[in-house]
């Protein structure tokens, strides 16, 4: 009995050790983290500003992709001609394979306010976009065929309390729908990322008044941080985030954190999962697996690597 207990001690510690078993969690049940590895395609950039003198010259911040039921991959970005535009602009491509693209003729598809750093959400038929604004006010708009937009306005975020949230920014809105409540991710300033919820589509409520994500202590992301999309796989939901180090070395990456109720939030050891300027991320499940694209400042697509 004794020797089977030792025995059981001595594999116990091995698998410590080796970290299979975490060291938080019972025996055997901590879940493997999912979207840690990646390596980017032989063609990048897949899409990215025309170079010519048109109303998207360049692109900017996050694009988002859905696949729609004939399989057909569908890009909307945003758009922008001078250094220090008056607008932004709303522009859709569409692929078959996901790697080349087609802009769309009638682009850009919405120009009637500035449109920037979209998130889209297919819901009972229904596009939903949600998008910065100018002045990095969150607003959201909706589409039957996502050519044709409606803007409803800037987002009416209020605080625990129902009092409306502190004037200034609050952008890169990140939505996720789940259960008739819809979650939205934003930041202020890229000082923490916080959530907020809805029932309605009108009036959001902050779960709490403190950031769900704050920034740092990791060097990482101790300078900046924005939400750009929140999956779920397996027990777990993941939101993709990009992050700053250095203010003054713009070099954004890519990084993932992980959470058992969209509040409590853990982030990966080993952040940032890619490098090199490389951000906004958006997760793609694709007939061949999943892709990782991210889209500032052009995109460019990443697949699964051994990790």
């Amino acid at each position: 009995m004794m020797t089977a207990v030792r025995s059981l001690i001595r594999n116990a510690v091995f698998l410590f050790a080796a970290g299979i078993l975490g060291s938080t969690g019972a025996w055997g049940d901590e879940e493997p983290w999912s979207f840690t590895a990646w390596k980017p395609i032989a063609g990048n950039p897949v899409f990215q500003g025309t170079g010519a003198d048109t109303w998207d010259r360049k692109i900017r911040e996050r694009g988002f992709i859905l696949i729609d039921d004939s399989g057909t991959y569908n890009l909307w970005y945003t758009g922008y001609n001078g250094d220090k535009p008056e607008t932004m602009s709303l522009g859709r491509a569409t692929s078959r394979d996901g790697v080349h693209w087609t802009r769309d003729a009638a682009n850009p598809v919405f120009k009637g306010s500035w449109v920037e750093d979209v998130c889209v959400v297919r819901q009972n038929g229904t596009y939903q976009m949600f998008a910065e604004g100018k002045g990095d006010i969150a607003h959201r708009l909706s589409s039957p065929d996502g050519v044709h937009w409606t803007d409803f306005g800037s987002l009416d975020v209020r605080k625990v309390d129902g009092s409306p949230i502190p004037p200034g920014p609050y952008g890169t809105p990140t939505a996720w729908f789940e259960n008739g409540v819809w979650h939205l991710f934003y930041e202020r300033r890229d000082a923490g990322i916080w959530l907020a919820t809805s029932r309605d589509l009108k009036t959001w409520t902050n779960v709490k008044d403190e950031p769900i994500i704050e920034l740092g202590p990791e060097p990482f992301d101790r300078a900046m941080v924005a939400a750009n999309q929140v999956v779920r796989r397996g027990g777990h939901y993941y939101i993709f985030y990009h992050a700053l180090a250095d203010p003054k070395v713009r070099n954004w990456t890519t990084n993932v954190a992980r959470s058992k109720d969209l509040i409590h939030w853990e982030k990966y050891a080993k952040n940032p999962i890619i490098d090199g300027n490389c951000s906004s991320a958006v997760l793609v499940p694709t007939p061949q697996g999943d892709r990782l694209y991210t889209m500032h400042p052009d995109v460019k697509v990443f697949e699964p690597a051994k990790p």
